[in-house]
């Protein structure tokens, strides 16, 4: 009896939940086709959504995502090289030796020259 009941006030609040969400889109007249055009009013793209970039823009996004994961391992290791000392030095100059690594190797392929 309960498991109906549950079912039964389940069924109810989902279809209270839906004539909610249904109820305002009845009154809204359909928006015009600039409205609904894409952004930028609806001008057609220069190029296709699947065209290939450019591979120096690979490097750079490599050395990105390099210093933003530095950035994320560095917060909570300030608040965990309280708690362990030296060994939180070691392993964040591990970490950072790596990332070096990466950022050397952009250098080499000129990703901080500008063109």
């Amino acid at each position: 009896m309960e498991l109906l009941t549950l079912f039964f006030i389940l069924l109810i609040a989902a279809g209270l939940g839906l004539l909610i969400q249904w109820l305002p889109l009845r009154r809204q007249p359909m928006p015009t086709y600039p409205q609904r055009a894409p952004f930028l009013g609806g001008g057609l793209p220069e190029t296709h959504a699947w065209s290939r970039f450019h591979v120096r823009y690979y490097p750079m996004t490599l050395l990105l995502i390099a210093f933003e994961m530095e950035m994320m391992f560095m917060y909570p290791w300030a608040v965990v090289f309280v708690e362990q000392g030296m060994k939180a030095v070691m392993e964040m100059g591990m970490f950072l030796a790596i990332l070096s690594v990466g950022i050397v190797y952009g250098w080499r392929e000129g990703v901080f020259k500008w063109q």
